[in-house]
């Protein structure tokens, strides 16, 4: 068996707005790369802007529960997770995985999985999954370079962070989980792979040759909370 990275892939690479099939078509072509060179994957997907549409609807249209929004937000991180099956199919095993605490005996290349259920987001079902599958490392690919102390989007003065501890991570970010919440790692998540010292790798998923340098162990552009 080769060695198996858990990779958290944000849902806002695969639906940015609308479907970006250019951005799927190199990450199909980096990842079968890395599995013939021996590679395994357990990716797990978000659910991106067509998550937070649908949430958005329901909150334009009448007074959703909490577990409703959420519920939303799974739903569409299944719909990506299955685009991502039909893509590898060839290399994934034949179903993806819904709950991470359990174990699939899956000898494919890759495992998919996708959102479990409401309270939870990806971030802490990649957790899940990298401690039910023997890991404690997980890359997270999203849309910004590094972790910043502000919004780089919005202040041209953000501080990127190249280390953290999960101590001083916890403290710029919210406390609790909300529906749709945008961050670089969610904090129910980061309290659990705090606790199981875990790192957490944040890179920009749209530079896949850095992301190729991250699990070459080489160096790389992004943030490693530990």
């Amino acid at each position: 068996m080769g060695k198996l990275f858990v990779i958290s892939l944000g849902g806002s690479l695969i639906v940015p707005n609308e479907i970006d099939i250019n951005f799927l078509n190199k990450f199909k072509e980096v990842i079968t790369k890395e599995i013939q060179k021996g590679k395994r994957f357990i990716i797990i997907v978000g659910g991106g802007k067509i998550a937070r549409k649908y949430q958005t609807t329901a909150k334009q249209l009448s007074n959703p529960s909490n577990e409703d929004l959420d519920w939303l937000g799974i739903h569409s991180t299944r719909l990506n997770a299955h685009l991502l099956l039909t893509i590898f199919r060839e290399y994934a095993h034949f179903r993806f995985a819904k709950n991470p605490r359990k174990k699939f005996d899956f000898k494919e290349k890759i495992l998919i999985a996708a959102g479990w259920k409401p309270g939870f987001s990806t971030d802490y079902d990649a957790v899940l999954l990298a401690k039910t599958y023997g890991s404690n490392t997980i890359i997270n690919l999203t849309n910004v370079d590094y972790v910043y102390d502000k919004d780089p989007r919005k202040y041209k003065d953000a501080k990127p962070f190249r280390k953290l501890s999960w101590d001083n991570y916890l403290k710029m970010i919210e406390k609790d989980w909300k529906p749709g919440m945008s961050s670089p790692f969610d904090p129910v998540a980061s309290r659990l792979a705090k606790k199981l010292k875990f790192k957490v790798y944040i890179l920009n998923g749209k530079n896949l040759s850095n992301f190729i340098k991250c699990i070459e162990g080489k160096q790389f552009i992004g943030t490693l909370i530990f």
